[in-house]
């Protein structure tokens, strides 16, 4: 599968940015669907992600509250919502796909996308 990721840019610091990944490929439905970032000098790092059915959602710690993960399976994409966001969510933000049970360990992602930036502004 592969995927294409949108909808980063600049936003300032308490506002919203909403971001897209569009799969093509096998079908989509099979894969549950994550969102990973990576700050400049950190590690790569989980953020959320949302089962097959889009029924189960799962976000890290620091997003808990602020961001929000949805897919539509007609549409192959899956999106991630970000709201109140602070300078520290400035990163790259990667989708990615992986077949069976959820994970939050990049290793066991098996498709990514190709990044989309999102830089927050004090």
């Amino acid at each position: 599968v592969q995927l294409q990721a949108s909808g980063g840019g600049l936003v300032q610091a308490g506002g919203f940015l909403g971001l897209s990944c569009v799969a093509s490929g096998r079908s989509f439905s099979n894969y549950v669907m994550g969102w990973f970032r990576r700050a400049p000098g950190k590690e790569r790092e989980f953020v959320a992600a949302i089962g097959r059915a889009g029924i189960n959602t799962f976000f890290a710690n620091s997003v808990k509250g602020r961001f929000t993960i949805s897919r539509d399976n007609a549409k192959n994409t899956v999106y991630l919502e970000m709201s109140s966001l602070n300078p520290e969510d400035t990163a790259v933000y990667y989708c990615a796909a992986k077949e069976n049970l959820y994970s939050n360990r990049a290793a066991a992602y098996d498709y990514w996308g190709q990044g989309t930036l999102v830089t927050v502004s004090s």
